[in-house]
């Protein structure tokens, strides 16, 4: 092998290995060394190890296989061979074979793929109406095997590592969560508790006023201990696809006005501003939607207080789309990827009250309609959460 060969390699092998993308990857060393491997067709099975079969992960049409019957284009069966021998296998035409059609004349060449010290994979390359493949196109195809090989075990330990990424984020949140909703659960308990023993008390007396005082102060930490604790069963229901809807059209804009309307209610202090189109009704459940909306005042009544709330309603043909704007602090950019997830707080938030469940449980409403819901924010200019709904088909 000479220099121009080896820094040709060098070349391809480096671009290689800098793709991020593992089907990028492949696609630049199949394409980078089929002028010294001429091939038609090109496919990766894997195999699954649960099912017993064999799965295509990749597969690219580079020549005259792109109009091919699947059989003779993909070469399932060597690769369903490599994979009982664990060696390379290769399939040619009958000799002395007049066929004119190329189409019809498949030559297989199947290489064992090894990923994590067991061949678990298969190589094809399919190459229509020949040459042969020679010692030198079995060497290439040796070399192109390595790479995909490795090219999978990267993907796979990536998978695996953004996986137990994952699972130590959850069990964070979940310890934090532990955490919290101990303290959540102690402060009602302790305010009903504590009023409640004074009320009882045998050696003072309360005039009219303070009992009424105590009672209305145990009987809002009552609602708030009934709320935390439905979020909670809510949120297991949502997580166990077990929580029941029940869809009727429904006219969205109406429906966060009444919510609004609700809302100021109880805290009229809050400034509601609102840009609403007509829209056509969506499919869905109103009590549950309703719940989305309160949710997104109570957001905006904790995180941008004296804020004014914009909400804006528009029409997007076979869609609607709901904003709920406040002009508030913000929140840091990289803190939204995480914000829907379950048990999930802002860090540095710990002087507001709350559990991480309610954007969850927002989140999985909205998906329970086939919608989407997500968050823009800007710091020291304030945040926009989006919901988007189909509309009712049948109206």
């Amino acid at each position: 092998m000479d220099i121009s060969t080896l820094s040709f390699l060098h070349h391809v092998f480096k671009e290689v290995q800098h793709k991020q993308d593992w089907k990028t990857a492949l696609d630049t060393l199949f394409v980078s060394l089929r002028d010294s491997f001429v091939f038609d067709n090109v496919v990766i099975y894997l195999e699954d190890p649960r099912a017993k079969s064999l799965d295509i992960a990749y597969a690219r049409a580079m020549g005259r296989g792109k109009a091919a019957e699947a059989d003779a284009a993909w070469g399932e069966r060597v690769a369903s061979d490599v994979l009982s021998s664990k060696k390379m296998v290769m399939k040619e035409p009958r000799r002395g074979s007049h066929e004119q059609n190329r189409m019809t004349q498949p030559h297989l060449l199947g290489m064992p793929l090894s990923i994590a010290s067991k061949v678990s994979g298969a190589l094809v390359f399919v190459r229509f109406g020949g040459p042969e493949y020679s010692d030198l196109h079995f060497q290439i195809a040796s070399l192109q095997a390595f790479w995909a090989a490795a090219l999978i075990e990267r993907r796979e330990l990536q998978e695996a590592r953004a996986e137990l990424d994952s699972v130590q984020r959850q069990m964070r949140l979940q310890d934090d969560f532990v955490s919290t909703i101990s303290h959540e659960l102690r402060t009602p308990l302790g305010f009903i508790k504590g009023y409640s023993t004074s009320l009882l008390r045998q050696d003072t007396k309360w005039d009219d006023a303070t009992q009424r005082e105590f009672l209305n102060i145990i009987d809002e930490e009552a609602d708030r201990l009934t709320r935390l604790i439905e979020d909670m069963l809510e949120s297991a229901r949502l997580q166990s696809k077990t929580l029941q809807f029940k869809f009727s059209p429904v006219r969205i804009d109406a429906l966060v006005r009444d919510v609004a309307t609700r809302v100021n209610t109880h805290h009229p202090e809050l400034k509601i501003e609102f840009h609403l189109e007509t829209l056509p009704p969506v499919l869905g459940d109103g009590v549950r939607l309703s719940q989305v909306f309160e949710n997104l005042f109570s957001n905006a009544i904790k995180y941008a207080p004296g804020s004014r709330l914009t909400i804006g309603t528009k029409s997007l043909g076979k869609r609607v789309r709901l904003s709920f704007a406040d002009k508030g602090e913000g929140i840091p950019e990289d803190f939204l990827p995480f914000l829907f997830e379950r048990f999930y707080r802002v860090p540095g938030e710990r002087t507001v009250t709350g559990t991480g469940l309610g954007l969850y449980i927002c989140k999985q409403i909205v998906m329970a309609h086939h919608g989407k819901i997500w968050v823009e924010s800007e710091l020291d200019v304030g945040t926009t959460f989006f919901i988007e709904l189909p509309a009712d088909p049948t109206l």
